[in-house]
């Protein structure tokens, strides 16, 4: 039997455990090692490629030599949404169309895989939600004076907005770099989400990075991809997303705070982007208090933010 030759691709610095990321000869192959999380995640990603979901199959899991996990999975192809958004700039920051329209075939198959497999609505699973998908425990504890009764308040209403969306079995951290021309991987961070939490905001995440992937989509962009995936929601389960937009970046605004807090000093690059998620995640909160609704076209950038605030260390 031919053993493949795996070929180093990167180190897998999400994992605790550690492990890295290899590609066969052909590059048809990716071989992944880590640690008990990498595991689970391959026997969640079977589930979801038996129901439907548009995914890797894992051809071979096991333990390594040393006692770690490895998993051996399906090439979707080498070049994620995002590699082909920065790829297609011709002088402007606008996403390509392609990319766009790409990015609502793949997020209408997986939010119709999701709805066809979806669960009955809990108002424990949607806090159970809020609480894994905006690693709230972490952003508390990083930032305690967040952990406030004005943003429990505004996280109990976006439960109480969703109460009586489906829950399905979601990615947590979907985005175009998640995401090839047919399918969607790393399902690392995984679990039950409101139907649509996921694909509905592949675009409107872009600019908590602040300006520094180098694309934004315009409004037309925008208003024709959630359009798109509005069919399908209507179709599935006779309710559109546009209504639960708001709730779902609320959670999201804390998950992009998660872990930011430096922990050197000198590293003042770290402090800046740690302050400019704070105030992001402030921002979204005064909209979807004023309003009920929030708009990332109005966040400021992450240099325009430095310059507002005289950040040290800042070009």
């Amino acid at each position: 039997m031919h053993t493949p030759h795996w070929h180093f691709v990167k180190k897998r610095t999400a994992d605790p455990a550690g492990g890295a990321v290899y590609v066969n000869d052909d590059r048809t192959r990716y071989r992944r090692t880590g640690g008990e999380g990498l595991a689970a995640e391959a026997a969640y990603q079977r589930q979801l490629a038996a129901l439907g979901y548009p995914v890797p199959q894992v051809l071979e899991d096991g333990a390594t030599h040393d006692g770690h996990t490895f998993v051996v999975e399906e090439s979707l192809g080498e070049r994620s949404l995002h590699d082909m958004a920065l790829e297609s700039l011709d002088g402007t920051r606008t996403l390509s169309d392609t990319v766009v329209d790409l990015a609502a075939e793949v997020g209408a198959r997986l939010l119709r895989a999701q709805a066809a497999h979806a669960v009955p609505a809990d108002l424990q699973a949607l806090r159970a939600w809020v609480h894994t998908a905006g690693w709230t425990d972490n952003v508390f504890a990083e930032n305690p004076d967040l952990d406030s009764p004005r943003v429990r308040a505004a996280l109990d209403r976006a439960v109480a907005q969703l109460a009586g969306v489906p829950m399905v079995r979601g990615h947590l951290d979907y985005g175009l770099p998640n995401v090839l021309p047919v399918g969607v991987i790393d399902w690392q961070h995984h679990g039950l989400v409101p139907l649509g939490y996921d694909t509905a905001l592949a675009l409107e995440i872009v600019p908590f990075k602040g300006g520094t992937k180098g694309y934004l989509a315009s409004p037309e962009q925008r208003r024709r991809y959630l359009e798109t995936l509005n069919e399908v929601a209507r179709a599935t389960t006779g309710q559109s997303l546009n209504h639960h937009l708001a709730a779902f970046l609320l959670v999201k605004a804390l998950f992009f705070l998660a872990l930011m807090l430096p922990t050197d000093p000198a590293r003042t690059d770290k402090h800046l982007k740690w302050q400019y998620r704070r105030h992001l995640f402030t921002e979204v909160l005064e909209q979807y208090e004023r309003t009920g609704a929030v708009d990332p076209a109005r966040f400021p950038t992450l240099d325009d933010f430095a310059a507002r605030h005289g950040a040290p260390g800042h070009p």
